[in-house]
């Protein structure tokens, strides 16, 4: 009897172990990483309005720019801002932007936005103080950059903004160049602290052209309250080596504890062109050798954009620069245009597949 028990016993440990190998365990999925920004600067949009084409879908239906980059998953529209610009600027000033900003918010949109500070366009090596600045003492431009910002804030209340645009080397020269880092800083601070009186919740960003002398720069600001790194990223300018950019990206954000995003970059379609204005993009060199200047080449560096910010931990997002700037001034116009052969939509008018990267 005992020999029978012990039979009985191990032949039900067998059938145990045989059902445990022969039932797999269910797998648990890794949730895929939701990128907080997905974005596109859509400054010029106005003006383009204004020229009355017609704008067509991926699928060739007539339709809005805004409602084709919602449908394909765009989450934020970033807007530039200029203090006093020309009439061929006046879409950039604080009220055309006011409008617009009101627009994207209506339609679902978060807005960025980038102030420059200028009555112009601010790189890194042109920060042009806006005229009626010219004359100020050092603590007057302090006190204006103050009222500047607030006076934004109250009237947008953006979800993100930028104090200064592509600031590696300062910003408001010459009283703001990085030479003069305390002065800059000063300056920054008001911009910042402008923000933080009226809206805790908007994310304030400091934006660099460039990855590679980033570390140095961001190393600098440690004393500053802002809450995302922004660097721009075109292969003409910042280098050739997507492993180099991840890695950087990477290597930033641990250093300084904060989240990244790609704040600009693009990519062309073609290296043609639609009118007579110079383009920025025409020549083979000028872009990355594993990505040819096609449609499919434009949709595959962006997706592969989205891939490595995505894997870069504390990596949130991406904005697509010049997104709208298609030539609208005419086949023939001299001041149309540098940038329609990076756009999103095609010479026809019709949304790229570059598109479809922005859903999730």
């Amino acid at each position: 009897m005992k020999l029978f028990h012990q039979i009985i016993l191990l032949s039900l440990v067998v059938a145990v172990v045989a059902c445990s190998k022969s039932e797999p365990q269910p797998q648990v999925e890794t949730p895929k990483k939701v990128l907080e920004i997905k974005a596109l600067d859509m400054s010029l949009l106005p003006k383009i309005r204004q020229s009355g084409i017609v704008f067509q879908s991926q699928n060739g239906q007539t339709e809005d720019m805004l409602t084709t980059l919602k449908t394909a998953g765009a989450n934020t529209i970033r807007l530039r801002i200029w203090n006093n610009p020309n009439p061929d600027g006046s879409v950039s000033n604080l009220a055309s932007v006011r409008l617009l900003a009101n627009e994207m918010k209506s339609k679902g949109f978060k807005v960025m936005l980038s102030v420059h500070y200028s009555d112009t366009w601010a790189d890194p090596g042109t920060q042009t103080k806006p005229q009626h600045w010219q004359n100020c003492t050092f603590n007057q431009l302090k006190d204006s950059v103050f009222q500047y910002t607030s006076k934004i804030m109250s009237q947008i209340q953006p979800d993100y903004i930028q104090i200064g645009n592509e600031i590696n080397n300062g910003f408001l020269f010459p009283d703001g160049q990085i030479q003069n880092l305390a002065n800059f800083k000063m300056l920054i601070k008001q911009g910042c602290a402008a923000v933080r009186a009226h809206n805790p919740n908007t994310k304030i960003i400091l934006h660099l052209a460039g990855h590679n002398q980033a570390l140095s720069f961001f190393n600098q600001m440690q004393d500053i309250d802002y809450d995302i790194i922004g660097l721009s990223y075109y292969p003409i300018w910042h280098g050739k080596s997507l492993i180099d950019l991840e890695q950087n990206l990477e290597l930033i954000s641990n250093a300084q504890n904060k989240p990244i995003f790609i704040a600009e970059t693009a990519y062309p379609f073609t290296l043609t062109w639609n009118d007579y204005t110079n383009n920025i993009i025409g020549l083979n060199s000028q872009i990355l050798p594993e990505f040819e200047a096609s449609a499919s080449g434009q949709q595959q560096f962006l997706n592969q954009i989205k891939t490595i910010i995505t894997k870069v931990p504390k990596g949130i997002g991406f904005c697509y620069w010049g997104a709208e700037w298609v030539a609208y001034n005419g086949p023939t116009a001299t001041n149309g245009s540098a940038w329609e052969n990076q756009a999103l939509w095609n010479f026809q008018h019709q949304a790229q597949p570059a598109l479809s990267v922005f859903s999730n």
